[in-house]
Formats: C-alpha cells, sequence, structure tokens
C-alpha cells in the first residue's frame, strides 16, 4: 500500500508539474552604475569636489516588479559628521520616476523632470544632487538606494526625505543598492 501512495504522488507531481516548478520567484531588481563598482571609491567627479555640487552619476536598473507604478532613488551618507551629531546626510532624493523608465543619464538637473520625476532638498537646502563631501580622512560609506513602489508619492513642495519614507511604508516592491566610498583629499 505505501508503495503505491508514494508512486501515485510522484505521478501526480510530475502531471501537474509541481515537483519541477513550485511557482519560482521573480529575479530580484537590480541597480547598475555603468561608471560606478559597488564597494569602489567614488571618482571625484560625483562629489562635491567637483564644483560647485558634483554630477549625478548614470543609474540604470533591470527587473523591476510588473506591477511597479515609480521608481525612487536616495543616495546618503549613514555615517556621523566629525564636526557635531548629523547622522544619515541625504545628497539625493528623485521620486516618482515612471516604472517603465530604465535609466537616468549623468548629469541630471535640479528640479522637476520631463518625465515627472521630482527632486527633494537635499542637506544643502537644493532640489536635486549634491555630491559626496566627506572630509579628509576615514572614507565614509554613500548609499545609493533604488526603491521599486507600487503607487505615486503624493509629497508637497517642502516634503522631506522623513516625508517621503513615511509615504514609501507599506509600498515598496523592491531594492537595491550600490554603496561607493568617498572622502575629500583636503
Amino acid at each position: 500500500m505505501k508503495t503505491f501512495l508514494i508512486c501515485g504522488a510522484a505521478m501526480f507531481a510530475a502531471a501537474t508539474g509541481f515537483a519541477q516548478d513550485q511557482k519560482k520567484a521573480p529575479p530580484p531588481l537590480m541597480m547598475m552604475m555603468p561608471d560606478l563598482k559597488d564597494g569602489t571609491e567614488l571618482p571625484v567627479k560625483f562629489s562635491c569636489s567637483n564644483a560647485p555640487a558634483g554630477t549625478s552619476p548614470h543609474i540604470q536598473w533591470m527587473n523591476v516588479p510588473p506591477n511597479a507604478q515609480t521608481l525612487a532613488i536616495l543616495l546618503h551618507d549613514p555615517e556621523p559628521h566629525p564636526r557635531g551629531s548629523i547622522y544619515d546626510i541625504t545628497h539625493w532624493f528623485i521620486y516618482n520616476i515612471p516604472a517603465s523608465v530604465m535609466d537616468l543619464p549623468e548629469g541630471v538637473k535640479n528640479g522637476d523632470l520631463p518625465n515627472g520625476a521630482k527632486q527633494l532638498k537635499n542637506i544643502r537646502m537644493m532640489e536635486g544632487y549634491f555630491g559626496p563631501c566627506a572630509p579628509p580622512g576615514p572614507n565614509h560609506h554613500y548609499t545609493f538606494q533604488l526603491f521599486a513602489l507600487d503607487s505615486k508619492l503624493d509629497l508637497g513642495p517642502d516634503a522631506t526625505r522623513a516625508d517621503a519614507e513615511k509615504a514609501m511604508d507599506g509600498h515598496i516592491l523592491g531594492s537595491a543598492e550600490v554603496v561607493q566610498l568617498f572622502h575629500r583629499t583636503q
């Protein structure tokens, strides 16, 4: 009797495909930066040492979840500033990038973008990119994070990163990150 049940279960699994394909998970959201490698030193071109605020790097992504509506990118320095109690500095937050867009070119301009994306104010109170700017000394770890969201973010003109993160809560379908190291030499 046991042999019959085991054979019957094996035949059912094979006939339904259950044994071979148990709903494969979709591939994870991925972020690539052609000019940067994860965990390496950030070129000066993308830092605050390239006046006035640095140039944003070319960012590409793939495997956006099918039910994503928008994307957001956050660049921040999670390490403490040596002269004060500032932690986790926001260098760039761009949101409401349409999910159909597959990259941002190098040198994104400040302010709202033609594709409907918007930018929050950074640590310098400017809308847009402000490149990594750690003082001389040990490298800081600058984290570029990409988020796939199931909705648009409805944020006012004076919204903060905290406001954006609160609005994203419960709407993140996937995320990816790339870390860069940087400190100024003088």
